[in-house]
């Protein structure tokens, strides 16, 4: 007979590639899961996984057995999400993920609501870009992302993720008030040859959405010299006169001096949304999503919403024209 146990601990260690990995998912030593590894390879009478350099890989058998092992699991999750929805606790961990704009404005007061109206529950929160983020809600480290898709270069969202949309920006190109752009009341897009840019460092969502934006608009001399991850950072960058930036508007501080902010033609929008796993949808996820979605709507105008489903991913974007000063 095959133990629950061991197959939740193989279907981690199946999904995660690694024993390590599994263990640090299952809160467990590394070797208890070998352990596991070993008695549940006696119990079915054949080697599940083999070593491939520092990781393992499955064999033709224990590619067999992890489908049945994830199907289990996800029917344990759904029973335990079954349970609480009976009860409609909202307590224990919650564990979030989100980008560092989203994080700031939307965040505190979302989760000072939640734990003032539910004092059991303990969230916790990591910064990140979606791309590193939905990993781990995949993985079961995480029960929620707060992630952006930038409409010209969309998130990529794994299948069976779903997502919430919560609210629909537009960013700005911000410039010293000083620019030779300054006086502009919109600046089109394929006007902008010959800056340098600041953004996430090459590699990253927001990079690559901001060099795909320029190249759709025939922009081609795409410079990157200034790789900042934080729009603060990067405005005051700009009033110090030293680059340029695209930034949404969620992002702007209500007190920017020296600072110019221009809307875009075409103009560029992201979408915020929460990434949610479906074996995560306990009491505490839901309540999340609804104060999240309260808090993009106490905004006001300067953030449109709601938003179209489709959300995403992406960071933002800077420039340098200190040259043309």
């Amino acid at each position: 007979m095959v133990s629950w146990e061991r197959m939740r601990v193989f279907d981690a260690v199946a999904r995660l590639g690694s024993v390590r990995a599994a263990a640090e998912a299952l809160h467990v030593t590394g070797p208890a899961v070998s352990q596991h590894l070993r008695r549940l390879e006696r119990e079915v009478g054949c080697a599940l996984v083999e070593r491939d350099g520092r990781g393992i890989r499955l064999t033709h058998a224990g590619r067999v057995l992890a489908a049945s092992a994830n199907r289990m699991a996800e029917t344990a999750a759904q029973a335990d999400a079954d349970l609480a929805a009976i009860s409609g606790l909202v307590a224990g961990p919650l564990r979030v993920g989100a980008v560092a704009s989203a994080l700031r404005s939307l965040l505190p007061q979302t989760l000072l609501a939640l734990t003032d109206a539910h004092p059991r529950l303990e969230p916790e929160v990591q910064d990140g870009e979606a791309s590193d983020l939905l990993p781990d809600l995949e993985a079961g480290w995480l029960d929620a992302v707060v992630m952006e898709s930038w409409t010209h270069a969309p998130a990529r969202v794994p299948p069976g993720v779903l997502t919430h949309p919560l609210v629909r920006e537009n960013a700005l190109l911000a410039v010293h008030d000083r620019h030779p752009l300054a006086h502009l009341t919109e600046v089109p897009l394929n006007s902008l040859h010959g800056l340098v840019w600041a953004s996430c460092p090459a590699g990253s969502d927001t990079h690559q959405a901001l060099v795909e934006l320029l190249r759709r608009q025939a922009v081609t001399d795409v410079q990157v010299r200034y790789c900042v991850a934080d729009y603060s950072t990067q405005l005051q960058l700009v009033a110090a006169g030293l680059t340029a930036a695209l930034v949404p508007r969620m992002a702007v501080p209500a007190h920017h001096p020296g600072v110019r902010l221009i809307p875009c033609r075409p103009a560029v929008t992201r979408t915020i949304c929460v990434a949610t796993a479906p074996r995560s949808q306990t009491p505490a996820v839901q309540a999340f999503i609804a104060g999240m979605a309260r808090a993009a709507h106490g905004m006001g105008p300067g953030v449109p919403g709601p938003a179209e489903q489709g959300g995403g991913v992406g960071e933002g974007v800077v420039r340098r024209y200190r040259s043309h000063e």
